[in-house]
């Protein structure tokens, strides 16, 4: 970690020591680098993993009875993940949870209504790697689009971390005239069904973006109404989540299908974002031509699929856990063993859904493996 470990030190020598102001100095300029080796992302990624160690008491628990510490671990790949259920056990944050500027909860809508939740003692990491790769992987070098944004507004979800990612691409990134169309009763369709015959006639490119069931109800209200469009090429999409609870659900190429079809915006430019309350940095595809597509991060983070039980990796097309390593995630813990399949593939990984089967219980497993030993 430039700045903090000498070039010198052994593994993670005097890193304990390192301030939060320090870890966050070092993780801005390490995202704003445009790019990482290996090696440079297993030194910064051993550093947050030193301070995590030294500063989140359950994790560090969790982590001495793998014998996993910061005098063994050596490689990135070794930093114990811990499963992602665990946010809604236990407190999981390097600073104390009251100082903390935003606590993003899950939906609870599984394990009787009990929300996850990740602390942010700052938002300005979050906000730098959201922003960083949005623009990378959204923006696609354009400075600023008009966004119609189909998801509540912060002040309606303050603990929502999708309505935060929503609200800063649309004030870094949005036109002057971008707006939001869910709000206390619902889809303001009429004033949607207004601004998108407004950018149809414009010829300038429009952004819809929100939650995929958000997408699902404005299908629907639509097909209804008997309205189709033709949103102006440069147009784009981007959905994030699911369905379950929350509308109808649809087969992934059915959903595309009906997205290109209703609003004119091809399959390639129908991007999905996938993101979660316990990580800080958001993984997309390139386009939904085919599915199910290719994800990828930035160069602050690095994924695997693992056996959920021994956490060892699997080899490349073989069916698994999805274990992300966000650097970004620097307060809570960056290494999260998720409760989704899926498959290493070229260029990123393919996101299959929730895992079942052996999976879920191997999940269930490591759960009760984690609560044991960060419970002490």
């Amino acid at each position: 970690m430039q700045g903090i470990v000498p070039d010198h030190a052994g593994p993670r020598e005097g890193v304990a020591d390192v301030t939060e102001a320090q870890i966050i100095e070092a993780l801005l300029g390490f995202i704003d680098r445009g790019e990482a080796t290996e090696a440079a992302f297993e030194e910064m990624a051993l550093s947050v993993f030193a301070y995590q160690f030294a500063n989140n008491q359950p994790y560090r628990r969790f982590a001495i009875q793998r014998s996993r510490t910061t005098l063994t671990v050596r490689h990135w790949r070794d930093i114990p993940a811990v499963p992602i259920t665990a946010f809604k056990d236990l407190t999981l944050s390097c600073t104390a949870p009251e100082q903390a500027q935003a606590v993003f909860m899950t939906s609870g809508t599984t394990q009787g209504g009990i929300r996850g939740k990740s602390h942010h003692p700052t938002l300005v990491v979050w906000d730098r790697s959201m922003l960083v790769n949005f623009r990378q992987r959204f923006m696609q070098g354009r400075e600023r689009i008009a966004m119609g944004i189909l998801f509540p507004d912060e002040a309606a979800m303050p603990n929502s971390s999708l309505a935060h990612y929503l609200a800063l691409a649309k004030q870094e990134c949005g036109t002057p005239d971008s707006e939001g169309f869910i709000g206390a009763e619902g889809l303001d369709l009429a004033r949607l069904i207004a601004a998108l015959e407004r950018a149809q006639a414009s010829g300038e490119p429009y952004a819809l973006l929100g939650a995929s069931y958000s997408f699902v109800h404005l299908l629907d209200a639509l097909a209804a109404a008997g309205r189709r469009f033709a949103l102006p090429e440069g147009s784009r999409i981007l959905d994030t989540g699911g369905f379950k609870g929350q509308s109808r659900e649809m087969g992934a190429d059915a959903f595309y299908d009906a997205l290109s079809t209703t609003l004119g915006v091809p399959r390639a430019a129908c991007i999905n974002m996938y993101g979660m309350t316990e990580l800080s940095t958001q993984f997309y595809d390139d386009g939904n031509a085919v599915c199910p597509p290719v994800k990828s991060g930035p160069h602050w983070v690095r994924s695997r699929v693992v056996d959920p039980v021994t956490g060892r990796d699997l080899p490349e097309g073989a069916t698994g856990v999805l274990v992300h390593h966000d650097l970004a995630h620097f307060n809570c813990v960056s290494a999260i063993l998720t409760e989704d399949a899926g498959i290493m593939t070229e260029g990123g990984f393919k996101l299959l859904g929730r895992v079942d089967g052996a999976d879920s219980k191997g999940c269930s497993l490591a759960v009760a493996e984690f609560l044991r030993a960060a419970r002490g």
